[in-house]
């Protein structure tokens, strides 16, 4: 997988996380803190800053230098709008990787999100030789349930207490992508 940036939809591109995003992603979050704040891990106000942002690129730069992890980014321009990211990449028998996404509050509804899960589906399947793909959801996040279940996902399940979000343990559905 290539750094560049390729088009996603529209003027939408994606390309791989590098270090240079720290900024722009700490803008990000910062525009859609009161967005994602329902639906992620209670941060530090630390996370929001450019520092904060850097150090957490550097660990998933690691973790992919690893085969661990990929981390990508969604572009408007110079503008980052989300993120999606393949986690917890294991091989051997498993060939199975966990993913993880989001889309800037002002670009939800317009494809892209359901555009770049079926990206890092065919990147998990074609360049990193992956058989599987799971994903998870709060059980009243109907918006990422519609986008996993148009990208081919089958429900598997409901993990009670799974994640602590928004600083509460809470259930989750599971979800499964058999690549083939």
């Amino acid at each position: 997988m290539t750094a560049d940036a390729s088009t996603l939809i529209g003027p939408v591109q994606m390309r791989v996380l590098q270090t240079s995003d720290a900024g722009p992603l700490s803008a990000a979050y910062q525009l859609n803190r009161d967005h994602l704040g329902p639906w992620e891990p209670a941060r530090s106000a630390e996370f929001f800053t450019p520092a904060g942002q850097s150090a957490v690129i550097e660990s998933k730069l690691a973790l992919q230098a690893a085969g661990q992890e990929v981390p990508w980014v969604l572009l408007e321009g110079s503008r980052i709008i989300g993120t999606i990211t393949l986690t917890g990449i294991v091989r051997g028998p498993f060939l199975s990787a966990n993913l993880g996404y989001w889309v800037d509050k002002e670009f939800n509804s317009r494809g892209i999100g359901s555009a770049a899960v079926g990206r890092v589906l065919a990147a998990a399947k074609d360049h990193l030789g992956l058989h599987r793909v799971q994903a998870a959801t709060l059980v009243h996040n109907a918006a990422s349930r519609r986008i996993l279940a148009r990208a081919g996902f089958d429900e598997i399940g409901t993990a009670p207490s799974y994640l602590k979000i928004a600083g509460t343990w809470q259930d989750h559905v599971l979800f499964q992508r058999i690549l083939g």
